[in-house]
């Protein structure tokens, strides 16, 4: 089909790009096209922010990985930086996603495990982006409810990886894959969204969702023709499972070329969760079944970076990749069978340590080197003001994250030591957890029973050996339990008393005091 049609079938009709006519600031002061469009000239740099969903983050070559093929996330990276510490605080999807959408860190922004992302905050990165003159398009996976909430986009075309949380929902890619393909199933492949297995997409690889979504946003790239500048979400539902890469990208990877899961010495109690149910969370599988599901995962990966690829070659094709802040991240990571584990939630490497790549406009004054790798830590919640720092727009002064231009430009001096972690009860009760990490040491503190982990990173980022029963290590570990005393320490006599991390056994907090009593970084 041409590309009219596409966009006739994808539900882009004449004004599918050009939705919303104003932008209603935090004063609720409604702000003129004209207002706008002065506001914003034409050498404000476009922002293109790109997400896969579940990307752990060494599945990309720039990471160190020999094996993936990732050629063009490497060339973004080799063309602005490589945060080498870049973490999700809570490693599931939708806290993750309000992390970005809020700049908060998650007592703040409230969502402490996995739950519904909140219809509004006092501050969102694409309102915020509005306000500021900017035309503000998300293409792809939102996670949010109700599941065609805007947050401030002019507009939104959704895949929601099959997800309906309302009786009259329907995605905008299932909407273009019942009237491209109306006699298949676009789950045809067989796999559930949580599974371990993987497969060939058992389906034209034109109708794959990662299709879609990088075709959506190069359709968005090609058709710009705004005074403003964008800022476009592009937000991939893969790796996540299903691990289905279509034909050329599953005979990519051999089988036996995957790399083997990390086991530590401190897994043998997971182990005996040997539930062969396809999407268990914990399992002692063969190392043959690991190699297996991640062939299909390094084939979504490397389908994601041909789509990226082909994103940038188009901002280059239309005179826009100068001049434009690219970003590239995840939600969270993936276990991918290490430490007898599966999919995300947990204080580890494989789930809270996602791939990090940001590239800044030719001519910005950085004092950094292109293609240098940056060691200080990083988190979702910093998107938001890198955003608006790049905008020239006001940053609520009370945000969490903080802006990694300052990273770029060498202002290093207030940079935050280390990130916290945490996941509220998710799979198990034992899995209730918080945790620190500066990219060197990680500490983990379960809220459980009370035990605690240290692993030491600089030798690995495998998390292999315990260290937190070592003496030696004695000194080391009361360090690192002191500092998450004192992050916690605003959170009241349930986390610390006398001095003293709590216990909570099978009690869950899935929701701080700021999810129904907004935290305002305007006035915080």
């Amino acid at each position: 089909m041409d590309r009219r049609d596409f966009l006739k079938r994808a539900g882009m009709t004449a004004g599918a790009f050009a939705l919303g006519t104003g932008s209603i600031g935090r004063a609720g002061v409604k702000i003129s096209n004209d207002a706008l469009t002065a506001k914003a000239g034409r050498n404000r740099p476009n922002i293109v922010f790109i997400i896969s969903d579940q990307h752990r983050w060494d599945c990309i070559g720039a990471a160190g990985n020999s094996i993936i093929k990732t050629p063009n996330l490497d060339a973004l990276a080799a063309d602005g930086a490589l945060f080498e510490n870049g973490y999700v605080s809570v490693p599931s999807c939708t806290p993750a996603r309000s992390s970005l959408l809020t700049g908060l860190s998650p007592w703040h922004h409230g969502m402490l495990g996995y739950g519904r992302v909140r219809n509004g905050y006092p501050a969102e990165l694409p309102q915020m982006m509005r306000d500021s003159g900017y035309y503000t398009f998300g293409i792809g996976k939102m996670h949010w409810y109700p599941q065609k909430t805007l947050h401030g986009f002019h507009g939104t075309l959704v895949d929601e990886s099959g997800r309906v949380e309302s009786p009259d929902f329907i995605s905008d890619y299932r909407r273009w894959f019942a009237e491209v393909a109306p006699n298949k199933n676009p789950d045809a492949t067989g796999i559930g969204w949580n599974d371990y297995e993987a497969a060939q997409y058992a389906l034209d690889e034109k109708l794959h969702p990662t299709t879609w979504t990088g075709r959506m946003a190069t359709e968005f790239i090609e058709t710009y023709d705004k005074n403003e500048p964008f800022f476009l979400k592009v937000s991939f539902a893969r790796p996540h499972s299903p691990y289905d890469p279509p034909k050329r990208f599953w005979e990519m990877y051999e089988q036996d070329d995957m790399p083997a899961p990390y086991i530590g010495d401190w897994v043998d109690k997971y182990a005996e969760y040997n539930n062969y149910a396809s999407s268990s969370w914990r399992a002692a599988r063969s190392v043959d079944t690991v190699k297996r599901s991640r062939k299909g995962y390094y084939g979504n990966v490397s389908f994601i970076d041909e789509q990226v690829g082909k994103i940038i070659q188009t901002l280059k094709k239309k005179g826009l990749y100068d001049n434009s802040l690219i970003f590239f991240t995840a939600d969270h990571g993936d276990m991918l069978g290490d430490h007898h584990m599966w999919r995300k939630t947990y204080a580890y490497e494989a789930s809270t340590h996602v791939p990090m790549i940001m590239r800044w406009p030719k001519g910005y004054q950085a004092s950094i080197s292109r293609g240098a790798s940056v060691p200080n830590p990083v988190e979702l919640r910093d998107i938001m003001p890198t955003c608006l720092d790049m905008a020239g727009a006001d940053i609520p002064p009370a945000l969490d994250g903080m802006s990694m231009l300052k990273l770029v430009r060498g202002e290093t001096a207030d940079w935050r030591e280390y990130i916290d972690l945490e996941h509220d009860v998710c799979y198990a009760a034992e899995n209730h957890w918080i945790s620190l990490t500066d990219g060197q040491f990680k500490y983990v503190y379960f809220l459980y029973d009370g035990s605690e982990q240290l692993f030491d990173m600089r030798q690995g980022r495998g998390e292999l050996e315990d260290l937190a029963g070592k003496t030696e290590w004695a000194s080391t570990l009361e360090m690192w339990r002191n500092r998450l005393i004192q992050h916690v320490s605003e959170r009241g006599s349930q986390y610390v008393q006398n001095g003293q991390l709590q216990v909570w056994g099978s009690t869950r907090k899935l929701y701080s005091p700021y999810y129904n009593n907004l935290y305002d970084p305007w006035q915080a």
